[in-house]
């Protein structure tokens, strides 16, 4: 999976999309409503690396399978709304350059 660039896409954006759930609906309450901060430094941190390797995939998909721009709008659309990677994934299973 990760020798193909959908698969590597796949990964990140599977990995991006937990750390962006788990920065909203864990890290977030933690701060504003427990008083611990470090929970969105950490959270976010991490959030941040992998956001930019998701966006650093997007790209290199898009130059190797000549993506539309639509196409790259809606995966980088995907990125910012909640469980979008996940939608995203289970459109990239179906992308004939990704046979298992």
């Amino acid at each position: 999976m990760l020798k193909q660039p959908i698969g590597r896409l796949r990964v990140i954006g599977f990995l991006e999309g937990i750390s962006y759930l788990i920065l909203l609906f864990i890290a977030m309450p933690l701060k504003y409503l427990a008083g611990y901060p470090m929970a969105v430094t950490i959270t976010g941190g991490l959030h941040g690396l992998l956001f930019v390797l998701f966006i650093a995939a997007v790209i290199h998909v898009a130059f190797v399978h000549r993506w539309s721009m639509k196409q790259i709008f809606g995966a980088l659309v995907a990125s910012v709304i909640p469980f979008g990677t996940f939608v995203l994934d289970n459109r990239l299973k179906r992308h004939p350059s990704h046979a298992a």
